[in-house]
Parts: structure tokens; sequence; C-alpha cells
């Protein structure tokens, strides 16, 4: 064989994987096309309907995992309390934080300590001690030790649980009112039902107040955008695809049911999995099918969470590093299922697809990518060819996204204002361009890592959390030197207010003069500022004085007062 002949051979490789891995993608795309349309209309009348027994819904354990979520824990606790569902609890899980999270939440849910006797069916470290909230009889805070992952935050939650349906959530999970009454539904219809997945949203640009998702919107960060499309495609094709053969090999960590006695009979979560959300539905699935017990793991597209995700790219690459990580872990966790007699769809179809196109693949996509390009640079492929592979390879990926676009507009309609239909297709484009790319060379580093055993941990995420309404990262505070308003992180010597993101707006604007920025105080005339933040005793905000340069802070009642001193300083 000449070099070129195996170049040719090469070329035809590449050629035959993006085929496949585009074929199986179409596989899933019909499934889904053919499915939810159809459970759609029969929710309709099955839950949308007045139903007599509503009330005598299953009970449901909402197992809240927070390790460093100071900043939005108390926002998506306050969601959970009023979803529109008759019986559940909140068992929130403080795994070892080092921040603040435990003391926001005593202060926020008057905690106290509660004598309980723990019982530990499912391993993981030693619990502190149980709270209860004196304001919220449903909710409950365990503090323990931390345990490494999720996996071991998520046994205790398990163990403390009450009910024989469990639900998993991260700290920064919102959910609607509704989300509980559909992601329930499966377990109604067919007693077999041992887990339900539900569909995951991303948050970044929507607006959440006091808890509750107010109004749905798209973040203006590219990153946090293009991954919409990608939960897009996730949820509306592969979800609902692999649910319809039963053979899903992943429920997602942010939102799913579980049933709690299934769980515990396989040993819950196992904490040395770095993919522990999809290493359990697979041991799962071993379980019930290759002991040939009647079982049903299945997905509600309809119930869905909002959740944040990373708008950094350094953030973004930790994430994709530790999935990849956890795809692979997982299978090779639950081998036995490849290929099995009785695994069916499972073993035979979706999980050999998700370990050799999305696992080995990463690799094979991005190195496919490079050589086709250096094969057109160096003339040993025509122009014709190049374009033909090229047009084949992200013409597929724009037909992936453009049926998850439609199959959104035709079913949930999310997002309905033109305006960003039009904004969710320019993603669908732009993506194809550097963003899919960059993705294959973070399931490449995740390959590796995998490959060569590197050690993992549970991560932390940046959060921006800009849809809870709240300034996180600096606080409003007085200089005690100078009397000025400043950023508190800013000052070493300053005393620092918190403040919502309303009154900050309300307290400075930033103004553009002469090509010099600069800010001023809301409410206090078009001037400079000149004044300092007062404090309201009561209420410990601060609002504005609008005093000269030169005065004391002034204490005032209410933000009447205030503007009362600024008419006082006018005259």
């Amino acid at each position: 064989m000449t070099l070129i002949d195996f170049i040719v051979a090469v070329q035809w490789f590449f050629l035959l994987f993006f085929v496949c891995l585009n074929g199986g993608y179409l596989i899933t795309i019909f499934f889904a096309f053919l499915k939810l349309p159809g459970y759609l209309q029969n929710q309709v009348l099955r839950y949308k309907l007045p139903q007599a027994q509503s009330d005598f819904l299953p009970p449901i354990s909402l197992v809240v995992l927070a390790y460093n979520e100071e900043q939005v824990v108390v926002s998506s606790i306050h969601s959970l309390l009023q979803l529109d569902y008759p019986a559940f609890e909140i068992v929130v899980v403080n795994d070892g934080s080092k921040d603040k999270t435990l003391e926001v939440l005593k202060q926020e849910f008057r905690l106290v300590e509660f004598p309980e006797a723990f019982r530990y069916r499912i391993n993981h470290k030693p619990v502190r001690t149980v709270y209860q909230s004196t304001i919220f009889p449903q909710l409950r805070v365990i503090d323990k030790e931390n345990g490494g992952g999720k996996a071991d935050a998520s046994n205790a939650g398990i163990n403390g649980a009450r009910f024989s349906l469990v639900c998993p959530l991260d700290a920064d999970t919102v959910l609607q009112p509704d989300s509980l009454k559909l992601l329930v539904q499966p377990f109604l219809v067919n007693s077999e039902t041992i887990a339900v997945g539900g569909t995951v949203r991303i948050v970044n640009g929507s607006r959440v107040e006091d808890g509750v998702l107010t109004q749905k919107g798209l973040p203006t960060n590219l990153l946090a955008l293009f991954q919409i499309v990608e939960y897009l495609r996730a949820f509306l094709f592969a979800r609902v695809g692999f649910a319809a053969m039963n053979a899903l090999p992943l429920i997602s960590g942010a939102f799913g049911l579980f049933h709690k006695e299934s769980v515990i009979a396989v040993g819950g979560y196992k904490s040395d999995a770095l993919g522990e959300d999809m290493e359990l539905v697979l041991r799962l699935h071993s379980h019930f099918r290759l002991n040939g017990k009647p079982y049903r793991i299945t997905s509600a597209p309809d119930a869905a969470c909002w959740t944040e995700v990373p708008e950094s790219a350094s953030g973004l690459r930790r994430q994709r590093i530790r999935w990849q990580r956890g795809l692979m872990e997982s299978v090779m966790k639950n081998r036995e299922l490849l290929f099995h007699p009785k695994s069916g769809w499972l073993g035979w179809f979706s999980i050999p697809f998700m370990f050799i196109f999305e696992g080995f693949g990463a690799g094979m996509e991005a190195v496919g990518f490079l050589f086709i390009i250096a094969s057109y640079a160096f003339d040993l492929m025509s122009f014709d060819a190049f374009v033909a592979f090229m047009m084949l390879a992200i013409g597929m990926g724009l037909l992936q996204s453009v049926a998850a676009l439609l199959l959104e507009e035709m079913t949930f309609n999310t997002y309905p204002k033109i305006r960003q239909s039009l904004w969710l297709l320019f993603a669908v484009v732009a993506e194809n361009f550097g963003y899919r790319q960059l993705n294959s060379v973070w399931r490449m580093v995740g390959l590796y890592k995998w490959l060569f055993k590197y050690k993992s941990i549970w991560g932390e995420m940046l959060r921006t959390a800009s849809w809870t309404g709240k300034i996180l990262s600096e606080t409003v505070a007085i200089d005690s030197e100078k009397h000025e308003a400043v950023p508190h992180s800013l000052q070493s010597n300053a005393t620092g207010i918190p403040l919502l993101r309303e009154e900050y707006n309300w307290l400075f604007k930033t103004e553009s003069r002469w090509g010099k920025k600069r800010r001023t105080v809301l409410g206090a005339g078009e001037f400079p500022y000149q004044g300092v933040a007062a404090i309201d005793p009561e209420k410990q905000k601060s609002i504005p004085s609008s005093l000269p340069k030169y005065s004391e802070t002034a204490v005032v009642d209410t933000v009447a007062d205030a503007h009362l001193q600024q008419e006082k300083h006018k005259d």
C-alpha cells in the first residue's frame, strides 16, 4: 500500500465515522419526533384536566446538595417551598461547605438542632448535626463532613429522606411550580417505573424573584447561549429517543426522581465514580435487566428545572472534562451490559453509541477535522471532496440543531418571541465554527485523563447568579474615612451593607461624559455623586441621602425621608 492509498483509506475512515455518528443522532431524532408530540397530547388528558385524586399523589423527598453554595441556596429553597405539590419535604445536605452556606441557611430559615436518629443504609461520611426549620416544618438540613463529591452527599440525603420517592437536586436548581406533578406522572402510569429524568433548562438570562422564575430569557453570553442549543439537542432528542427504547443511559443529576428502595438495593451512589448520576442509572439497568426483574427508566420531557451553566471558558472546560471522564468510567464500571443478550436496545445501541462515538469519538472528531484540513492543504484531497466532507460534517450538525429548535417550537415554545428565535437560530449556526470543535478538544483531554487515571474531585463552578436579583460578589459599603459608597471588596476599612441588585442600580448609575465614565446617584439629580449612602437601621439597607461631601452619614428610617432630605438640600 502506497502512502496515497493509506491517506485515502484514512479519509474514508473518518467519512464513515461521521456518517455513523450522525446516523445515530438521526435515529434518536426519529424516535423523539415519533414520541414527544403524542406524549404531550396524552399529558393534556392525564394531567391538565382536573383530577379528584390530585391530593393523593405519592409524597416526595427533595434532596438539595450544597457545597459552597451560599450565593444561590436560599433562592433555590424558596423556589422549592412554593411548589404546587400536596406532600413533599426538603432535605438540604451541607457537604462540609467552606463558605457560609450553613450560616445563611440558619439565619434565613431559623434552623435549630434536631435530635434525629440517623440511619446509615448506604455509605457516606459521618453526619455532624441535623437541623429542623422552625418556620417551615417540611425543611431539614443535614450537616455532614465533606465526602469529596456529590455521590457521598446524595447518599446522606437518601438516608435522611422519609418518603419512598427521592429527587436529588443541585443547590442552584430552580423548579417550576408544576415540575413535581409532571415528573411523578410515569410512576402513576406504570407501577414498574423506578426512575424518571426531567428536562434541564438554562436559567442564565432569565429572571428569578423570591425563588420563582418570573421571566424566561436568553443569555447575552455566547458560551451560555451555545449551551442552550446543546441542552435542547440532549433533552429533546437523546433523552426522549433513548427513553422510547427503554434504553435511557443517563438521568441528569440536576433533576431526576428515583424509587428510594431501588437505589438502596444497588448500594446508592458510588463515591469513586466521577459521573455518579450516569453510573447509578446504568447500575439500576444492570441490576434489574440482567436479573430478569421488570422495571422502567424513562423521561418526563415536560417536567423542567432551571439551572445555571458556566459562562467562562475555564469553568466550561472543567465541566466538560469531568463529564467525559464520567461517561467513560460509568460505562466501564457497568460493561457487562455491553452486547449482553438481555440488554436489548440499551446494550446494543445506546451504550455502544455513547461509548464509541461520544467517548472515543471526541478524539476521532477533532483529529478527523484536522486530518481532512491538512489533506486539502497539502493537495492530498480535491476541493470538491473537501467541500463535500465539510458540508456533511457541519451540515449534519446544523440539521440536528435546527431539528431540535423546531421540535422545541412545536412542543414547549419556551422562547416565544421572534427576537429570541432569531438569536437561537444564530447560535445554531455559530456554534459549528469553533465552539463544537473546542468541546471536542476538551473531551479529548477528559479522555486522556481517564486513560491515565488522573485524580478527580468535586469541583466548584463560579456562580454569577445574576438571575437571583442579588449582588453576590460585591456589596455596597460605607468607607469610614472618605464617607463614600464603594464596592466592599475594594475597601478594607469599609462596613459592608448587602444590597439587592434593584437597590444597587437605584443607588448608582454610570454616565459617560467627554469619554470618561463616572458614578452618579439616581434620584439625586444629574450632578456628579457628592453624597454618601444612608443606612436604614431597621431594614439594614443602604439608600441614597444626597448629602454634601463634608457631612456625616445620615441615618434615615425610610426612602421617603431620604428624598425629603434631598429636597431640603436643594432648597
